[in-house]
């Protein structure tokens, strides 16, 4: 790699690590694993850095990385969502914002959700993907995006009932983007 590739690699780094690991964290549930993740997917966009045709489709690269490590990390033999952990979470109080509550709620169901239908989830709604955006991220088809999210919001409406606000679909928006 040629010294003006390594500052471009170093610069794009720099640049979008905080939105790479929001992204990732989104994914796994877990922020040291989100770096792993991260750190993982910056080293395979270095090593692929020479033979990107445009720089500016690196943070794609990137992500697709993110996406695919992630799923093949919870496709390993083994891995069972455990986590240590030095103290008991704490239970929420009923004196709790119900808010705080429905976000809880909904991102345990979230960590809950097959690798596909969560990463699926992530980059449409969170990052706000098109499908076909989505769908390159994942090294899927369109179709397989819409399934994946059609899934993934069967379930969490399953296990947190139709009255949480934060899955309620917009049925003006084109995409099918959920409201905030």
């Amino acid at each position: 790699m040629r010294r003006g590739d390594k500052a471009q690699f170093a610069e794009f780094a720099r640049a979008r690590a905080g939105a790479l690991h929001r992204a990732a964290y989104l994914m796994v549930g877990d922020a040291q694993l989100a770096q792993d993740l991260v750190q993982e997917a910056l080293t395979k966009t270095y090593v692929a850095w020479p033979r990107l045709r445009d720089p500016r489709n690196a943070e794609a690269y990137c992500r697709r990385a993110i996406t695919t490590t992630a799923i093949s990390w919870f496709r390993r033999k083994g891995w069972n969502n455990e986590r240590p952990s030095a103290k008991l979470p704490e239970t929420p109080e009923r004196a709790h914002d119900t808010a705080v509550a429905e976000r809880d709620a909904l991102w345990r169901a979230l960590q809950d959700l097959p690798p596909r239908q969560r990463a699926a989830l992530v980059l449409r709604y969170y990052e706000d993907f098109t499908e076909a955006q989505t769908a390159e991220a994942m090294g899927c088809a369109v179709g397989t995006v819409k399934s994946q999210v059609s899934s993934a919001l069967a379930k969490l409406r399953e296990r947190l009932g139709d009255d949480v606000e934060l899955l309620s679909i917009d049925e003006q928006h084109d995409e099918g983007a959920m409201t905030r």
